[in-house]
Formats: C-alpha cells, structure tokens, sequence
C-alpha cells in the first residue's frame, strides 16, 4: 500500500490546516496538483478518488492551535496523525521537502512537488482542497464581511481590506503577518 499526502491552507491568514492521507485502490484518471484543477473538476475528482480509495483521513489544525504550536509543529502533528493508524512498514510519499514522518515511517520521503506527480500525493491534495474549501464556504456564513467563500482565508486585497474595516475574526490566525499586527 502506499498514501499520499498533502495539505492545503498552510499559507492562509484565517481558518484551519487541512492534511489528507490517501490511498488508492484502484487509478484516477486525471489526477493533479489540485491548484491546476477547476473546483469543480475538484468536485468530480474527489467523489471519484473517494469511489476509488482504500484508505481516506483527513486532519484538521485549527487556527488556534496554529498559533500555539506554530505552523511547523502543526504540520508535523497532521502529517503523523493522518496515518497514525497504519502499520509502520507502509510506503508513504508527502508533498514537499520536510519529511514530517521519517522517525516514525521508515518508509516515507518527501519529494517536492509530489502533489503534481504521485497519484496519491495528488489525490490527498484534491481531497484536502475540496474539504477545505467547503468549510471555508459554511465559515463565509459565520463570519460574514471577509468573503471567505471566494478567498478560502487567503490574503486576498480584499480579504486584507476587510480585516482593516472589520477586525480580526475568531476564525484569524493571530500569529500571521500581517494579523498580528491588528490584533
């Protein structure tokens, strides 16, 4: 067996991590980097990775935890819990050129741009991606003014506009520049 994994929001000013782990039982055509795919390519692609897949985790990391434990450790502590009920032998490829898992996956390696490569990296980046999104759309009602649906909690002029008219959200992370500097 092997899982990919991605994640999506690292570089976000509001709302959480997301890290998925996936592998696949059978192939998906069409798999990419998720950023390369219209949402709703996105959407056709994730129901039909979620058809296909053997094993499917996904991981949040609020924006407060963020702030806490910092963006490395938040990865670091998604990356291990996304597969943390997998045997240790398991053939496992993460995006990027960070091997959060190397200690306890001997087995794994990161390669950079994985997500664009490796069927699995590109899947868990399609299957974060769309999660993601959809919670940032259910957040776009809670906390209305930041268009969140639109900029996912990106930092959009816009976005930035509204947090100078409005104010840091709960949904912030406050550790970010340039929030932290409103706050």
């Amino acid at each position: 067996m092997l899982i990919g994994i991605d994640e999506v929001g690292r570089g976000c000013l509001a709302g959480p991590l997301c890290v998925a782990a996936v592998s696949l039982l059978n192939p998906v055509e069409g798999l990419k980097d998720s950023k390369k795919l219209s949402p709703k390519r996105r959407e056709e692609l994730d129901k039909l990775i979620r058809d296909n897949a053997s094993y499917i985790k996904i991981i949040l990391i609020s924006n407060d935890e963020i702030d806490s434990i910092g963006l490395a450790e938040s990865l670091k502590k998604a990356f291990i819990s996304s597969v943390d009920v997998v045997d240790k032998g398991t053939n496992i490829i993460t995006d990027g050129n960070i091997n959060y898992l190397k200690d306890l996956f001997p087995n794994s390696e990161a390669i950079i741009k994985a997500d664009d490569s490796v069927p699995e990296v590109s899947a868990a980046s399609i299957v974060a991606k769309v999660y993601r999104d959809k919670l940032m759309v259910e957040f776009d009602k809670d906390y209305p003014g930041y268009n969140f649906k639109v900029n996912k909690g990106y930092g959009t002029k816009e976005h930035l506009n509204a947090i100078k008219e409005i104010g840091v959200s709960k949904l912030h992370r406050k550790s970010f520049k340039p929030i932290s500097s409103y706050s």
